[in-house]
């Protein structure tokens, strides 16, 4: 009796889980139909040839029906921009890629954004089996920005014949005297690595406030300009550099420039996690709105995953897409989220902080 009551159970739920996928084969099919007659997605992303082209070679040559439209923008360009469109009755853009800053701080609270949750189609997307932690994340309550890249970042930087990355065991090594005077970062008053360096400082339960100041006392030099604080590394002029561009530090790394980063998991603290220039939206009152849900779908597949991963050198939320371009970046269980709504709240504390102990004055969030 029990194993037939258990067999019915299995062909209910065999047929219930037939009938969700040829609803979404439908609804797929539908909207694959208009996106092809709107004809184009207008894509808001990342600048740089290696995000771009991830961003839009693939989709391209897999929906040739599809042309993507790509603004390529820092992020300080795109905020003052949409609001100028919108205020003048323009909405011209279909997708956001980029970093949480702009869209926690201006998109989401100016109700740029719609509830990308509800463009999810295929069942590749959707299956919360396939993505880390059990299913999609999304940044805030309303499910207006996905999380594609949770990464561990770089917080220390060293030259290898200086110094050596296995020396440095934790964050506080960097209050060792040899360091004063010795000591670059990127500039931490403005959005960017330096600023995520010290958001988790602020954040980290062993660091906090107190080791900011105790590591102002080192005399650290602000910096504004990647390739310059990568560079002084490698010239000996600095011994340490915290908070730089991590994807630059490789591919100098990868030129034979001297360059190590020190391992988040050789750290006591660890670092924090980031998914850099990977959390992704959809505008709302976008002009094309089927072709923007079928350029999300891609995007959140294993082949997009894939691609934008590989291509920006972070890693997928995406279980079944390799890790192996970059280990190190592998999320560690219980790391601190520097792109959260709590870590966004931490700035109004955290700058004027380092504007008192550090002597810098604020710049523009980008």
């Amino acid at each position: 009796m029990k194993q037939r009551f258990y067999l019915l159970v299995m062909v209910a739920v065999m047929v219930a889980v037939g009938s969700v996928q040829m609803a979404a084969a439908d609804e797929w099919e539908k909207v694959l139909t208009a996106a092809k007659k709107e004809g184009t997605v207008m894509v808001v992303g990342p600048a740089g040839s290696n995000r771009s082209d991830s961003l839009t070679v693939k989709f391209q040559k897999k929906y040739p029906d599809i042309k993507v439209e790509y603004w390529a923008a820092r992020g300080s360009e795109i905020v003052p921009k949409l609001r100028a469109e919108r205020t003048a009755g323009k909405f011209l853009w279909d997708v956001y890629v980029g970093g949480t800053t702009s869209a926690l701080t201006a998109m989401i609270p100016g109700g740029m954004l719609d509830a990308v949750e509800l463009a999810l189609i295929l069942p590749e997307v959707t299956d919360s089996k396939q993505w880390r932690g059990g299913g999609i994340e999304f940044v805030d309550p309303g499910k207006h920005l996905v999380i594609m890249t949770p990464s561990q970042f770089g917080t220390l930087f060293v030259n290898p014949n200086a110094v050596k990355p296995d020396s440095i065991r934790s964050h506080k090594d960097l209050l060792d005297p040899k360091f004063k005077g010795k000591i670059s970062m990127d500039d931490p008053t403005k959005a960017g690595p330096g600023m995520a360096a010290f958001t988790f400082f602020y954040l980290h339960p062993a660091l906090g406030p107190s080791f900011i100041r105790e590591l102002a006392k080192q005399e650290p030099i602000a910096q504004t300009d990647y390739m310059q604080e990568v560079d002084g590394i490698a010239k000996n002029k600095f011994l340490v550099l915290i908070g730089t561009s991590d994807v630059i530090a490789e591919e100098r790394m990868k030129a034979g420039v001297p360059i190590a980063i020190v391992n988040p998991r050789n750290l006591k603290e660890s670092t924090g996690l980031s998914p850099s220039s990977g959390s992704l939206g959809m505008f709302n009152r976008a002009p094309h709105p089927n072709a923007a849900k079928v350029y999300i779908n891609w995007l959140l597949s294993k082949e997009g995953q894939a691609e934008f991963a590989h291509e920006t050198g972070y890693i997928s939320a995406r279980l079944d897409v390799s890790t192996a371009h970059s280990p190190w970046r592998v999320p560690i269980p219980g790391s601190i989220k520097t792109y959260t709504q709590e870590a966004m709240d931490v700035g109004r504390n955290l700058i004027p902080l380092i504007q008192e102990a550090y002597g810098l004055k604020a710049r523009p969030s980008r």
